[in-house]
């Protein structure tokens, strides 16, 4: 069975965005830190679907796209290529098309729907976002691996993906130069 990981960057007070979804507090420290972009292409090599919350999906598909297709000398290119030619499948119950490469709109139940990607054959399934997606995967405990970045920067309020009690074992940590550590959590 496939497994469906999240990959999230976080504060160290635990927002994923600013209260209005804002991302600028992630390149805070300014500081790149290849190990840490090498551990994100290994996880994105992992998976071979992407899910993803309508809200967040147009600055995803926008940003990757342009990265792919005006940034040729980008250090992101190697990602922004995987994030592009990677199956990807967006939830949303109000819009039954949406513009991206290997993008499909998913309208059904969501937890059906991954059910059914996970039983699929493949690699395994990775979400990134949205918030409120992401926080509705959570409470079904539909998750099977957390991939929780948390970077050196509190921002006081914001957006959370955890609104309920949810227990997780850690099952490693990395921390990285640029002051960002990597947690992985397992459910309990």
């Amino acid at each position: 069975m496939r497994k469906l990981k999240l990959q999230v960057q976080m504060t160290m007070d635990g927002f994923v965005a600013g209260p209005e979804g804002q991302l600028d507090w992630m390149w805070a420290s300014g500081t790149p830190d290849e190990a840490n972009f090498q551990r994100i292409i290994e996880l994105a090599d992992s998976c071979d679907t992407i899910l993803l919350g309508r809200k967040m999906t147009r600055g995803f598909i926008d940003y990757w796209e342009d990265v792919v297709d005006n940034q040729p000398d980008s250090p992101e290119q190697g990602l922004a290529q995987r994030m592009v030619n990677m199956r990807k499948i967006v939830f949303s119950r109000t819009q039954t098309a949406i513009n991206g490469r290997n993008l499909e709109v998913e309208n059904g139940d969501a937890t059906a729907a991954i059910q059914k990607l996970k039983n699929a054959p493949g690699k395994d399934l990775m979400v990134y976002g949205g918030a409120n997606f992401v926080s509705s995967l959570i409470n079904q405990n539909l998750i099977d691996e957390y991939y929780i970045f948390t970077s050196p920067v509190a921002i006081g309020s914001g957006l959370s993906i955890f609104n309920e009690t949810k227990f997780l074992k850690l099952e490693s940590s990395i921390s990285y130069k640029n002051g960002k550590v990597l947690n992985k959590y397992l459910p309990v």
